[in-house]
């Protein structure tokens, strides 16, 4: 009962959030300028601030676990070519391959993953080295999707990998965390109090910001008429990952909180970032709008199953 409680308790704002962002616009009180604008300031600035302070946070020289982290990495790689392969099979609509394969495998793992493990062992545990393993992976392959996917995408396959390579290279999210790389590696554990403290209010902006703006952005009419794909989507993302890939992690002897994350990387809500870099690359987003709503209400019991099996076996103490 507590996990249950405490995992509502870490989806139900998210929810909330996008719900009052839906009532604002028919209230007229957000509109779709508003829409556009934040979602580019998210992207470019209150995101990559966000995850530059919990890169530069954290104590890497102390915690560095290469193997976790290579599983992780290499968990992340399996999962997002094998959904890319399918989908350009499966999906009839091929403008919609980007965002399909996107919000299938990409969680929110930076912002969930801690909340989760500091509720249950009172630390961010093993998290960081989870999304040094997925996190700079799920932003780079969602590039490379979005791009080479995307209505924008035209000319030969060597301009289209070209044109992927700037993305990913001048990818604000990207950029973000291998700049808050640098600090942790120095072993710098605080940045001046001013700076620290302006860097705080621009990482507080970005989620809630970014979930006003998805449910401000959410057409139900249009999400209706994509939802076997979106219920595909959250069927893959909620629970065919972990069943897949949680007891080989388990048979490695990744317990505890390394666990717990795995839970979170595997099987989360897919993260509303997922919906600002969408748009952001001329993606028309109503996919991906639909899956992230549906994960996140879906998330709060799925998480609670998969916490509390691995409890049943002892996996988590």
């Amino acid at each position: 009962m507590d996990s249950f409680l405490f995992s509502v308790r870490a989806t139900a704002p998210v929810f909330l959030l996008m719900v009052l962002g839906y009532v604002f616009r028919r209230l007229g009180l957000l509109d779709e300028h508003f829409c556009r604008v934040s979602d580019k300031f998210v992207f470019t600035v209150a995101l990559p601030v966000m995850l530059f302070r919990d890169m530069a946070t954290t104590h890497l020289r102390e915690t560095f676990d290469l193997p976790y982290v290579l599983f992780c990495a290499g968990v992340t790689t399996l999962v997002f070519f094998s959904l890319w392969g399918l989908a350009r099979h499966l999906i009839r609509d091929k403008s919609l391959v980007g965002e399909f394969v996107q919000v299938s495998y990409r969680s929110s793992a930076a912002i969930l993953g801690c909340a989760i493990i500091l509720g249950i062992y009172g630390d961010t545990g093993m998290a960081p080295l989870m999304i040094i393993g997925s996190v700079p992976l799920f932003n780079i392959y969602a590039v490379l999707v979005l791009t080479i996917e995307g209505p924008r995408a035209s000319g030969s396959l060597s301009h289209r990998l070209r044109h992927t390579g700037k993305g990913i290279l001048t990818n604000p999210i990207i950029l973000g965390i291998l700049l808050g790389v640098i600090p942790s590696l120095l072993g710098l554990d605080a940045f001046p109090p001013i700076l620290n403290s302006s860097l705080d209010l621009l990482a507080r902006v970005a989620t809630p910001l970014a979930l006003l703006s998805l449910g401000a952005g959410f057409q139900g009419r249009q999400a209706l008429g994509k939802l076997r794909l979106s219920a595909l989507a959250a069927f893959i993302k909620l629970l065919l990952l972990p069943a897949l890939f949680l007891p080989l992690a388990a048979v490695l002897g990744f317990t505890d909180s390394k666990l717990v994350a795995l839970i979170v990387m595997l099987g989360s809500t897919s993260t509303p970032t997922c919906y600002i870099m969408a748009k952001n690359l001329g993606h028309e987003g109503t996919l991906t709008a639909s899956v992230v709503v549906l994960t996140t209400v879906c998330s709060a019991f799925t998480l609670t199953l998969w916490i509390f099996l691995a409890r049943q076996f002892g996996l988590i103490l």
